[in-house]
């Protein structure tokens, strides 16, 4: 057999086993890896890549190999998950170094950490002034989570005591100029629904490249033409207009009808109204 030719099989059948084994030792970005999920990736890649390109050495070695540096990282893992000493003693733990706005130099020193690593990993947060932190932790694989002190937070919704709507995740329900039947069945929507929004945005289906729909059932769309201006969603408007006509519809019925009953009857109902548009004002805008 030519070398090329073994060299391709080595190549394929290898990068095959790798591809099996990285996912049985479960699926983590590269900032996530702990010390010793980095050190297995390296090794298994350099193993894949010396037997393939030294013909020498026979391919069984190579799964002799890979098969002890899969075996060994997946039984760590195993124990690991049942034991808080020995994961903090292969992963590490996490490690106070700010607290209450002061930083502790005894535990950066522990994880070799300059204040120039402090500061940029702080920057990078767009905080600017150590004093303002109120807690910092280093994770073991690396990261660092801040919490700001509360005067320094941004203001939420809940601190200004405001009511907003609650929000499921979107549903993307046309992809590539064609409908997507599961995610508009998950928020209780059919394709006739679909046809129909699409008709008051004058559009075509085949013409969309994105469409998704909100949580409050707002169909947004991204077309294939960036020059065709998207008309904006108006389902919260059109409900808020439309229960401010029928306020108002009440009221001029309370004014136009001379019947006492009648008169007290429209304006309660109109005043009911006014408070339920009051209340649900927010959620709409």
């Amino acid at each position: 057999m030519a070398d090329w030719i073994q060299i391709a099989f080595r190549a394929v059948s290898l990068l095959i086993i790798l591809f099996f084994f990285t996912k049985w030792l479960g699926m983590k970005q590269l900032s996530q890896l702990n010390i010793f999920e980095y050190i297995t990736g390296i090794v298994l890649g350099g193993i894949v890549a010396i037997h393939v390109s030294t013909l020498d050495s026979p391919i069984h070695f190579a799964l002799i190999s890979m098969f002890i540096w899969f075996i060994i990282p997946f039984v760590v893992e195993q124990i690991s998950l049942k034991s808080k000493a020995f994961r903090d003693f292969t992963q590490g733990k996490s490690r106070v170094v700010i607290q209450n706005g002061k930083i502790m130099e005894d535990n950066l020193k522990k994880e070799h950490y300059s204040t120039d690593d402090l500061l940029e990993s702080l920057r990078e947060k767009n905080i600017f002034k150590v004093a303002d932190v109120e807690f910092a932790v280093l994770e073991p694989n690396g990261k660092l989570n801040a919490l700001l002190k509360s005067e320094n937070r941004p203001l939420t919704a809940k601190d200004l005591e405001l009511e907003i709507a609650p929000e499921r995740e979107p549903q993307t329900v046309i992809m590539d100029g064609r409908p997507l039947l599961e995610p508009l069945a998950n928020i209780s929507l059919n394709p006739t629904w679909l046809d129909t929004e699409l008709e008051k945005m004058n559009v075509s289906i085949e013409n969309v490249f994105l469409g998704q729909v909100d949580s409050s059932g707002q169909l947004t769309i991204d077309l294939y033409d960036d020059t065709i201006a998207v008309p904006s969603p108006t389902q919260k408007p059109l409900l808020l207009a439309t229960m401010k006509k029928c306020q108002a519809d009440l009221e001029l019925f309370a004014l136009a009808t001379e019947n006492e009953k009648t008169k007290q009857m429209y304006k309660k109902n109109s005043e009911k109204l006014q408070k339920a548009i009051d209340h649900i004002s927010p959620l709409l805008k």
